[in-house]
């Protein structure tokens, strides 16, 4: 299945992958990584996570304190969110563009 990111949660990716880049190098790139391993975790098992608010599901990152929004939608995936999780809940609601 198909993995489409909106707009914004691609911002939210960039920014998170700088800033950990700025903080140590190699981290960027290990972010990245640890969001592609959700993201096949979420191909293969589209259901397995809960619902966070209405039909958008948030998958946790193992290693890093951010979690992937997220709805099945008829033909793909849509990630919404790049969501740190000690950010204000539910900041991402009225983000819902592509």
């Amino acid at each position: 299945m198909r993995v489409i990111f909106t707009r914004i949660a691609r911002q939210e990716l960039n920014d998170a992958v700088r800033f950990y880049e700025l903080e140590y190098s190699g981290l960027g790139n290990k972010f990245k990584e640890e969001v592609r391993k959700a993201v096949l975790r979420i191909v293969a098992f589209p259901h397995a996570w809960s619902t966070a608010r209405g039909d958008v599901r948030k998958c946790l990152l193992h290693k890093f304190p951010y979690k992937l929004m997220y709805s099945i939608e008829t033909d793909h995936i849509l990630v919404i969110a790049v969501a740190h999780q000690h950010r204000k809940p539910d900041y991402w609601v009225d983000s819902n563009e592509t």
